[in-house]
Parts: structure tokens; sequence; C-alpha cells
């Protein structure tokens, strides 16, 4: 449980995640350049990294939202995974990139790629998923994003659009819970 009477303590400092989300926009760039890929940003944890994400990557993109939620407003993973808002855009024949927060379980993100990945009349010429932050430590499935930003222990994170009951999410680094 979250000691909420404890100031968090910075893991990851503005400066370190504005670096590696340019290396990582950097890598990306090379791997989907001439592809028109759609951008696929998780609500609600990712936008602050898919912001800066997409801010640095060098061609064009679109860009449709997702919703998955394994959390409630608990701060360990409930491992039912609920869908609650897919995209608009249609996936048909194109490279997909899902933009996500943080991966734990990984337990949302296989349900998500397994959702998108076989639907027969949408389905993607690719997918692929970048994460800000990895856990995999805490892996319940057998899920491995394709870009990952830090690989974290077993710690509850907030800032930078990692929240606690909605709470933290501002914050322009990520921190941690003693």
């Amino acid at each position: 449980m979250v000691n909420l009477n404890v100031e968090p303590k910075i893991l990851f400092s503005e400066e370190q995640i504005k670096t590696r989300v340019k290396e990582l926009a950097h890598d990306i760039s090379k791997d989907y350049a001439r592809k028109n890929p759609l951008i696929l940003a998780t609500l609600t944890g990712s936008v602050f990294f898919a912001t800066d994400l997409m801010r640095n990557l060098e061609f064009p993109i679109e860009l449709d939202f997702i919703k998955a939620s394994s959390y409630g407003s608990s701060d360990v993973s409930s491992g039912v995974v609920s869908l609650q808002y897919m995209p608009l855009i249609p996936l048909i024949g194109r490279h997909v990139l899902i933009i996500e927060d943080i991966i734990d379980t990984g337990a949302t993100l296989d349900k998500l790629v397994t959702v998108l990945g076989t639907d027969k009349k949408n389905l993607p010429a690719s997918l692929a998923v970048v994460c800000l932050l990895d856990k995999p430590s805490r892996r319940k499935v057998d899920f491995v994003p394709d870009y990952v930003g830090f690989s974290i222990p077993d710690t509850f994170v907030v800032g930078y659009g990692l929240d606690y009951n909605n709470r933290y999410r501002n914050l322009p680094d990520i921190r941690y819970f003693e």
C-alpha cells in the first residue's frame, strides 16, 4: 500500500526522461521511416510520454487513443483487464505503435496486442509497443515490449503522467515511494 504521508523520492529526473525520450524517438524514427505509422496512445497515463515522444519523431504520424486498465484505484494490478476505449481510426494494413506508460504484469498489453493483432476485419500490418517504464520482475505473462525507456525494480512510481488515484500525474519527474 502506498503511504501518502511520505514524500516520494526521485527515481528519474526531468532531464533523464527528456534524454531517454529523445533516444527512443531516434530509434523509432529509424525503424518507422516511410511506414506512415498510426500511434495509439494508451489513456490516461501515457499522455505525457506520448506527447514528448511524438514531438521528437522524425516522420509524420497519425494519432488515436486506446484505454485499458487493470488497476482501478489500487496500487496493485487486479489482473482483470478492462478494455474501455478502442481506436476509431481503422488499423487494417497499418503499422501500429502502441505507446504505454508502464508495463507491470504485462496482462494489459498482452490483451491489447492480442485483441488488436487478431482482429481479422482490422488486422494491422505490424504492431509494436513502446513503454516508458518496464517492470520485468512483476511479469505474469510472457510479454516483451519492443522499445523500453527504463527498466525499473518492483516499486510503485508516480509522476510524468503516472498516478496514484489521479494524484501526482503532473510531476515533471518520476518518483517512487519507499
